[in-house]
């Protein structure tokens, strides 16, 4: 009976995973198998592969053939590797205990380099999301520039227009100034002399006259004081009279 090893899917659709399973060349893809003997993820970063390659060796060991992607799986995991140690063991090149040593040795070289490349890879998403990130800030970045521009640009003439209706009374007001200059001395010019030299003559006039008015009873007062000087000596001089007459009389 031939056996192949090959991947079994699993999954729903757009995130399969695989068993690695041996089943006969005559089943069905995803039929009945012999024996399971790993699992395949490809869909996590990076792909995880679980293997028993013990189990694997033995079924190759016995002329199962592997598929081309269950190939370079069993490659990736050393079982064709450890293959080769052992056709060498049983040729007498190497002994039992050199083989593990050297299969070993390799399991941890290629560990670490599988460390070192998922440490790569985990650096790698790190700077592909910074990436991200930054050129969606500067997308936004642009996008919020735009629309302040837009904005700056539609309160530009608001502003355009604000001057020019305030301008208009300055430049306006020279010209009204130039006009009352030139018609103050033409026109009110006039006016304002007829209106003088009719107050000079009604509002003086009066002022004139009532002045002599107001000066005449200061000039009255010496006259009511004029009498009573003349009543005194002619009080004296009747006085003088009796006592002439008072004296005649005597000498009589």
């Amino acid at each position: 009976m031939a056996v192949k090893l090959r991947l079994q899917r699993h999954g729903r659709k757009g995130r399969p995973y695989y068993y690695i399973v041996a089943a006969n060349v005559t089943s069905k893809r995803d039929g009945r198998y012999i024996e399971r003997v790993g699992s395949y993820n490809p869909v996590s970063s990076p792909a995880v592969i679980d293997l028993d390659v013990d189990a694997s060796l033995k079924w190759l060991e016995n002329g199962a053939k592997p598929t081309p992607t269950v190939r370079r799986i069993l490659s990736y995991k050393g079982v064709l590797y450890k293959k080769h140690l052992m056709r060498g063991v049983r040729k007498g090149a190497l002994t039992l205990e050199e083989a593990e040593a050297k299969f070993a040795e390799w399991s941890a070289n290629k560990e670490a380099e599988i460390q070192k490349a998922i440490e790569a890879n985990a650096k790698k998403v790190q700077e592909s999301k910074k990436a991200k990130a930054k050129k969606e800030l500067e997308k936004s970045a642009s996008i919020l520039a735009a629309r302040r521009a837009k904005l700056e640009e539609a309160a530009a003439p608001a502003e355009e227009e604000t001057p020019a209706a305030e301008e208009a009374p300055t430049e306006g007001a020279p010209i009204d100034e130039a006009v009352v200059e030139e018609a103050t001395p033409t026109e009110e010019a006039p006016a304002e002399e007829e209106a003088a030299e009719e107050a000079t003559p009604t509002e003086e006039a009066p002022a004139e006259e009532e002045a002599p008015a107001e000066e005449a009873p200061a000039e009255e007062a010496p006259a009511e004081e004029a009498p009573a000087e003349e009543e005194a000596p002619a009080e004296e001089a009747a006085a003088e009279e009796d006592t002439d007459k008072k004296e005649d009389k005597v000498a009589e």
